[in-house]
């Protein structure tokens, strides 16, 4: 029998009993997060997902209901060199196991290096997890490899230069009256 799961209000334990998976196709401008981060608007980029449903050993020993998601998008970020476009690849294949409550979740995450451990829920919001886990896999500073434009290094240049030598100098007429003082 085939189950519809829906990603906003999933059933976490019913996929994973099942077996099952849903994944999806999404317009970036979905997430709303993970659209701020973006180079500029990005109406044609699209994040593919997938979560697949089933058990997972954890670092206790014992077997719970589990998740494993993969996510992946062509992200356009801005180069923190030059401050122009770049497409970064970005890709999320994670494991989380779930626990029947927030208190048994925290302690098993605590010692769970693997694996992050979650709190079971009947109406899990999966995109909001695979948005959360986009985030975190977004490159701390992304750049070029090469950037495309020279990228200007100083804080300054000639037009900076010859306007400080244009600008008057308030003590500079103080430094001539005191000249013809001692002249006198």
């Amino acid at each position: 029998m085939s189950r519809n799961f829906n990603p906003r209000r999933l059933d976490v334990a019913a996929l994973s009993q099942a077996k099952a998976q849903v994944s999806g196709h999404d317009s970036v401008q979905d997430y709303e997060r993970l659209s701020k981060e973006l180079h500029g608007p990005a109406p044609g980029v699209s994040i593919d997902w997938q979560a697949v449903g089933g058990q997972r050993r954890a670092v206790d020993g014992g077997t719970y209901l589990a998740l494993h998601l993969n996510a992946s998008a062509d992200l356009p970020l801005t180069c923190q060199l030059c401050m122009g476009e770049i497409i970064e690849p970005v890709t999320v294949d994670r494991h989380f196991i779930f626990l029947a409550d927030e208190e048994a979740a925290a302690s098993l995450d605590e010692s769970s290096e693997e694996d992050d451990v979650l709190a079971l829920s009947s109406e899990f919001d999966l995109q909001a997890l695979v948005e959360d886990e986009m985030l975190m896999a977004l490159p701390l500073v992304p750049r070029h490899e090469q950037c495309p434009d020279e990228p200007i290094l100083a804080s300054d240049d000639a037009d900076f230069e010859a306007a400080l030598n244009d600008k008057p100098k308030p003590f500079a007429s103080l430094a001539a009256l005191k000249g013809s003082l001692k002249s006198k």
